[in-house]
């Protein structure tokens, strides 16, 4: 599995950036992103301080509210706020907001329904699901047509190894990356 939240997706010349965390010094060497989206506020998939240093001044971000709320006055200025099942394009690249929260009773503390997004997004011919931080909720368990499908397994906060098996196995994406 990916061990880490942060995920960089490249096609071509696009380079999309997911919940950059962990300061500047950790993407050095890395290829600059062309849009950064973020899933949810918690601290292992939002940093201020490395968003400010990795967004140039004309870096579009898609972030859910509770995100922009917390952005700088730049980078407010440079963010789309989206919500589940807001659609749009970032960077030339369509994507749709889904949700990502828990169900289970003890980890509806950590990720609460409708405050956090996941993405579905095109690339090429391509749809790549990047869940965030979820359970197999409804909404997610009903998509379709996903090639690449990028699942948490990260308890207590996420899905447990089965959840995401569960997911999978009813999503049916060619390609599955835990994290």
């Amino acid at each position: 599995p990916i061990n880490h939240a942060t995920l960089t997706l490249a096609l071509g010349g696009t380079v999309l950036l997911f919940d950059p965390v962990g300061g500047a010094a950790r993407y050095q060497g890395l290829a600059k992103p062309t849009a950064i989206l973020v899933t949810h506020a918690h601290p292992d998939h939002f940093n201020l301080e490395t968003l400010e240093a990795l967004a140039g001044p004309d870096t579009p971000l898609v972030v859910p509210d509770v995100v922009f709320q917390a952005l700088s006055d730049r980078l407010k200025k440079q963010a789309k706020t989206v919500g589940n099942g807001d659609t749009g394009a970032v960077a030339g690249v369509p994507f749709e907001a889904v949700p990502m929260y828990n169900l289970t009773e003890d980890r509806l503390k950590y990720h609460v329904k409708g405050v956090g997004n996941g993405y579905v997004l095109t690339l090429g011919d391509k749809k790549v699901h990047v869940a965030g931080d979820t359970e197999p909720v409804p909404e997610l368990m009903a998509l379709s047509g996903i090639d690449i499908a990028f699942l948490p397994m990260n308890l207590p906060y996420t899905e447990t190894g089965e959840q995401a098996a569960e997911l999978a196995r009813a999503v049916k994406p060619k390609v599955v990356y835990p994290y």
